[in-house]
């Protein structure tokens, strides 16, 4: 019987004293061979408990390591973790998820069945608190993620990114390692860039993961103003984009400040807006009444949180990349001929 391909997984994290042991456990009860598989965490320098929990769980099995990522970034961890990878699949995780027992499993025989460089599955959320309930029920709306198809679960296909992902080491290789200045959208720079070389990247139902959402208005404002920004950045670095989704929310911000800047145009502000609490507002009743009634106003009122936010964060991105481009060519790091037969030290 042919022998599993040998596996790394990659995880970035920062202050995670509440996820970083469960993950990695879930990661270390997986239905890969136990012997094919090595877990690397790139702690960004965490001041709270993160680094002795993940002592304790090196000292328990040696199948884990961990490794000081000093650009904080989650690019950066990742870079640091290819650079010591001895596996030929490189599997990233975040640490804010769950993954289905058999998810390495799953990302190994989706690989070599569709050939692809990459794959993955959907973006599936999972709430601990009501307004995470409220989020996931806008998020799982096409108002909320513009018909992303890494964000439905029932979508299986070569697509243009997935969540997290399963790479070939290869892809490192020859077409480099994450942009290491991305702070946001460093997925899907490199999935941009995989597409541009002929790559594919698949979207799989095998593949299984949920992730947690943020759990404040707040935070989730920050978190997409800074999706924004990276897009932009993106956007400006290969002079393209794989969908227009990402502009949307940019021109409808765009277009509010102009009809109230320019006066010619203020006639159109009110209906503008009555039209788009309207159309949120239908939405965020289809979509909140499944989780219950309290839940509508919440979702109704996260909408614009989301699209506002992308909108002036790309805005602001433009302005800053176009002043201050931070990008150069991607490091490339060579296939180990090892990779595919080294066991874990």
């Amino acid at each position: 019987m042919e022998r599993a391909p040998f596996v790394t997984v990659g995880i970035p994290c920062l202050n995670e004293e509440d996820f970083i042991e469960s993950v990695v456990r879930r990661v270390l009860g997986q239905t890969y061979p136990r012997d094919r598989f090595e877990i690397i965490v790139a702690d960004g320098g965490s001041t709270d408990r993160t680094r002795e929990i993940l002592d304790e769980l090196a000292a328990e099995d040696p199948r884990v390591k961990w490794i000081d990522n000093p650009g904080r970034i989650q690019a950066a961890g990742m870079n640091a973790i290819i650079r010591r990878a001895r596996g030929e699949i490189v599997v990233r995780l975040d640490a804010h998820a769950d993954y289905a027992d058999d998810y390495l499993e799953c990302c190994v025989r989706v690989l070599e069945a569709t050939g692809a460089e990459n794959v993955g599955g959907a973006a599936r959320t999972r709430a601990k608190t009501r307004f995470q309930q409220a989020l996931c029920a806008a998020l799982e709306s096409p108002f909320g993620v513009g018909g992303s198809k890494y964000r439905n679960a029932d979508n299986e296909g070569f697509v243009e990114s997935v969540f997290n992902g399963a790479f070939r080491r290869r892809v490192f290789e020859e077409m480099g390692l994450y942009d290491p200045c991305a702070v946001t959208n460093e997925d899907a720079e490199l999935n941009q860039r995989i597409l541009q070389a002929g790559g594919r990247i698949y979207l799989s139902r095998e593949i299984v993961a949920y992730y947690y959402p943020r759990d404040s208005y707040a935070g989730l404002a920050k978190q997409y103003f800074k999706y924004g920004m990276g897009r932009a950045r993106t956007l400006l670095k290969h002079r393209e984009l794989p969908s227009v989704r990402p502009l949307v929310p940019f021109a409808f911000v765009l277009g509010a400040v102009g009809t109230f800047a320019f006066p010619p145009l203020r006639v159109f502000a009110i209906p503008g807006l009555v039209s788009y609490g309207l159309a949120t507002g239908v939405e965020a009743l289809r979509r909140g009444r499944k989780v219950g009634g309290w839940a509508v106003p919440v979702v109704w009122t996260i909408f614009p949180v989301l699209h506002v936010s992308h909108g002036v964060g790309m805005g602001y991105g433009l302005w800053r990349y176009l002043n201050q481009p931070d990008w150069s060519e991607p490091e490339r790091v060579p296939l180990r001929p090892e990779a595919s037969s080294t066991e874990p030290a």
